[in-house]
This record gives C-alpha cells, sequence and structure tokens, in this order.
C-alpha cells in the first residue's frame, strides 16, 4: 500500500480483474488530506484514475468512516457480478487512533442485485429448448465463477444436450466428457465453431459475448433462438440479442433448470456434431517438441493441480489441449488479455492452495514482464513449476504478422538485434542466441532451471519439478519457432470461415 507510483502500478492488474469478474479489494495509499489537490509528492487521484475499470473506488477521509468503508468494500466486490473495489487511505488516515469496531452486517443500498430466478422466463426457456432439433449450451466464465459445474454437468446430462465453452468457461463440465464439444471463438474447434454456426437454439450462461467469441457478429447463431443468462442485465442483449433474457446467478437457474428440464430428442445432433470433431480434430505436427506434447505430459503427470496460462500463443495451446474437471482448474486472463499475468497470478494460487501443484505456462516474452517476482517466489519458499514456451518470438503477433501481413515482421523477434538484416522474415541457424538464459537466469534467483528439447526429456523435468519443494522450477521448453495455433477465423468473418492449417 503506497501512493503515487505504487498505486498507479495496480491499474493493469485492476483492469485484469474487473474484466475477469475476480472479486478484489485494493487500498492504495494517499498523501495526507490536508495536501490532496496541491501536487505534492506522490499525489495522484487514484479514484479517478480507476473509476472506470472498477465497481466502486473512493477516498476516505474521516477516520470515523474507516470501518464502513473496508466493509462496504467487500461486500460489494463479493455482491453480484464479482470485481474490484478501490479504497484510497490518506496517510493521516492511516496513522490516526479511533474505534476498533467493525461491522458484521452493513446493509448498502442499490449496490446489491436481486438474484432471484425468474421463473416465468425459465419456463419460456424451456419450452424453446423443448422444440429444439439442434441445441446446444454456451458456458462462459460465469459458470466457473458461481462454482456451478456439477449443475452444469447434471442439465447437459439430463437434456442430452451437447455444450460448448467459451475459454474462460472452459472447465464449465470436464473437458473429456462425452458431452463437451469444445471451445468456440477466433482459435476455436471445429466442430464448436460448426455447432454455434448450425445451432437452432443457443442456450447461453455467464457469458458476454464478445468479438473474440463472435466472430462477425452478424453470422454468430445467425438462425438460433438465443436463451441468455447472466447476474449482470447489462451483459444481456449488448452484443447478441437475446430472445429470452435471464438475470439470475447462473447456479441459482442452473438449479432451477434442473427442476423442470426433461430428455431431448438430439441424438441425431450429437452425432453430427461427433462426426465433426472426428473429421477435424485438434491437431497439430507430431515431429519433435510440440505445446500439444507438453499439455498431454501435463494431464498424464499431474492428477490435481491449478494451472495457469500467460496470454498469447501458450494461453491458446493450453485452452486447446489442457484436460480441465473437477480436480484441475485452469486461471487465465480473458477479458483483458494481459501478457505478464501467469507468473504473479501462480505465486497468488499457491499461497491460496498450497496443497495443490501449481503449474504455469508461459511464453518467453510473457514470462520476462514480470519476472521480477521470481525474488518473492524464492523467498518465501513458494515452489511453482514455471513452464515456459520459447519459440524465439512474440508468438501470437508473429502469427498474425505472417498469416494476415505477408510476413512483414516487426517487434516480434525475441532474437533481434540491431545489426541484425533489414526486411528479416525468417528465422535462420545464423540467428543470435536468445536473450536471456532462463535457466541462468532462474539459478541466479536461487530457483531450479531446466532446459528440455526432446520429448523424452519432459517426464525427467517434470519429476524434478514435483519433487522441489523449497523454490520454484523453471522448465525451458524450446519449441518450432514457427508453429501456429490453428484452426483461427480471420479478423471480420464468420466462425465459419477457419483455416485449419497453415
Amino acid at each position: 500500500m503506497t501512493s503515487g507510483p505504487g498505486a498507479t502500478n495496480l491499474v493493469t492488474g485492476i483492469a485484469t480483474a474487473t474484466y475477469d469478474s475476480v472479486p478484489l479489494v485494493c487500498f492504495t495509499g494517499q498523501v495526507p488530506t490536508h495536501l490532496m489537490g496541491n501536487d505534492a509528492f506522490q499525489e495522484v487521484d487514484i479514484v479517478g484514475i480507476t473509476r472506470s475499470i472498477c465497481k466502486y473506488a473512493v477516498t476516505v477521509r474521516k477516520r470515523e468512516d474507516l470501518a464502513n468503508a473496508i466493509k462496504k468494500a467487500f461486500v460489494i466486490a463479493k455482491t453480484g457480478k464479482p470485481g474490484v473495489v478501490v479504497v484510497d487511505l490518506p496517510k493521516d488516515i492511516q496513522r490516526a487512533y479511533g474505534s476498533a469496531f467493525y461491522p458484521k452486517e452493513l446493509s448498502i443500498k442499490n449496490d446489491t442485485m436481486n438474484t432471484a430466478v425468474p421463473m416465468g422466463q425459465i419456463d419460456q426457456a424451456l419450452e424453446i429448448l423443448h422444440h429444439a432439433h439442434k441445441p446446444v449450451f454456451l458456458a462462459g466464465g460465469g459458470v466457473n465463477i458461481a462454482h456451478a459445474n456439477q449443475e452444469m454437468t447434471r442439465l447437459a446430462e439430463l437434456t442430452g444436450v451437447p455444450v460448448i465453452t467459451t475459454i474462460m468457461g472452459k472447465g464449465a463440465i470436464p473437458t473429456k466428457h462425452e458431452l463437451y464439444v469444445g471451445n468456440l471463438g477466433i482459435h476455436g474447434s471445429f466442430a464448436a465453431n460448426s455447432a454455434i454456426s448450425n445451432c437452432d437454439v443457443l442456450f447461453a450462461i455467464g457469458t458476454r459475448f464478445n468479438d473474440r467469441i463472435t466472430g462477425k457478429i452478424e453470422s454468430f447463431a445467425a438462425h438460433a433462438k438465443v436463451i441468455h443468462i447472466d447476474i449482470h442485465p447489462e451483459c444481456i442483449s449488448r452484443n447478441v440479442v437475446a430472445d429470452i433474457p435471464i438475470v439470475a446467478d447462473a447456479k441459482q437457474a442452473l438449479r432451477a433448470l434442473l427442476e423442470k428440464a426433461e430428455p431431448l430428442s438430439v441424438s441425431k445432433w450429437v452425432t453430427e456434431i461427433r462426426s465433426w470433431q472426428e473429421k477435424h480434430p485438434l491437431m497439430m505436427e507430431e515431429d519433435g517438441l510440440t505445446p500439444k506434447k507438453i499439455m498431454e505430459a501435463i494431464n498424464r503427470l499431474f492428477d490435481e493441480a491449478v494451472i495457469v496460462t500467460d496470454v498469447g500463443q501458450n494461453q491458446l495451446w493450453a485452452t486447446q489441449f489442457l484436460a480441465i474437471d473437477h480436480k484441475k482448474q485452469m486461471l487465465t486472463s480473458g477479458g483483458l488479455g494481459t501478457m505478464g499475468y501467469g507468473f504473479p497470478a501462480a505465486i497468488g494460487a499457491k499461497i491460496g492452495n498450497p496443497g495443490k501443484r501449481v503449474i504455469v505456462i508461459s511464453g518467453d516474452g510473457g514470462m520476462q514482464m514480470n519476472i521480477q517476482e521470481m525474488a518473492t517466489a524464492v523467498v518465501y519458499e513458494i515452489p511453482v513449476i514455471v513452464c515456459i514456451l520459447n519459440n524465439g518470438y512474440l508468438g501470437n503477433v508473429r502469427q498474425w504478422q505472417e498469416m494476415f501481413y505477408h510476413r512483414h515482421y516487426s517487434g516480434s523477434c525475441m532474437r533481434y538485434r540491431k545489426s541484425c538484416e533489414i526486411g528479416c522474415n525468417q528465422p535462420t541457424c545464423d540467428c543470435p542466441e536468445y536473450t536471456p538464459d532462463f535457466v541462468r537466469l532462474a539459478e541466479s534467483y536461487g530457483a531450479k532451471g531446466i532446459r528440455v528439447t526432446r520429448p523424452e526429456d519432459m517426464e525427467k523435468a517434470f519429476e524434478i519439478a514435483k519433487r522441489n519443494l523449497k523454490t520454484p522450477t523453471v522448465i525451458e521448453f524450446i519449441i518450432d519457432r514457427e508453429i501456429n495455433v490453428l484452426p483461427i477465423v480471420p479478423p471480420g468473418n464468420a466462425l465459419s470461415d477457419m483455416i485449419l492449417e497453415s
């Protein structure tokens, strides 16, 4: 808790948490109240800066208001759609003596949401679902936030309706479940995107329908009746117009649906989706050390874990190939797409889940954005396992430059030197060495560093990491420099317009 730059350093984290509906209370320092507004040393209007990216922000100006302000912050952060609250504390308020009273309950007018399930709309939704021939459930991050995974799975099994997830919704039902189709969106599976494009009823739960999910909005589920459940009324019909809007908590709504839902005759539709899965499965070249093999090794070697991704190609491969169920949880930055999220988020996950393995999947670019947290992890003896997929590029940017900008590479090669040939658009054996050496960098912090270049060395590296219980273990996987994330929907195209091969 500090003022000025200490407070502004929180801004990206606040926006990240807000976009992904993470309940978070941030306490920032402020100059004394008598200096506020005078451009004092390290004074910033952090309330003004963060007001548009959080649920509530306040500066406490009286000591007697402190207890209620703190209580209110935690209530607002967790009520309705979870989010971020910022409490700004001037230095004189921090130093002032006062009552230790802290309220157990606090009534907040107009801030709480009515989460009662509207049963009339539930009945309408079930009526539409009952007459559907090609229905799908679309589970977003709201299902995971509401801890409604069991209810979502039971509803799918009861009705027989296949389930598609957003990236944030992955794990809403086990990824190995026979009714799970895959993720949708610009890097969604062929079967998932095709099912959305051909369904006649789209039953969405806890998703914002952002552009990474929908592709060309006019073509998204164009022939479907749309039922949309979300706890936040502003999310409904903002991007995709809902025929049946249902403002409710995901868990409560799913329980209400379970009380009245019936089995549906959709076996032909499920068979059609399975044929798409068989014809166009998520694939990757099998030669050498590939991201798919790394994810499959994690699936095989870790029965229970919290898996945290950074942002970029590493994130997309993880969301494609990781197996997630009730024993494995995935954390990622979905709404803001914040590079550098993975490692510090994993440290927090390990502190919160000391009995679980915590694995970070990061790229070589994102890992360096918060590498200083390695010191934190070493000092506090936090044994996270860090998997760096090193292709020597900011891979997602490079992929777009290759596929949509005629290989006009700029600012994406991590091996670039000032002396490199201008206009270079293809890596060669003459490229400079990568900087930094991640193994030596980890060791300089006092962590364990391992480099893996062959598939047959993966298991040994993970076993070493499992035994290291005092420090982080950094495993650097050297992967092909120009491997791409596929399928991909070109920008501005419909979900049905997928590129399946490089």
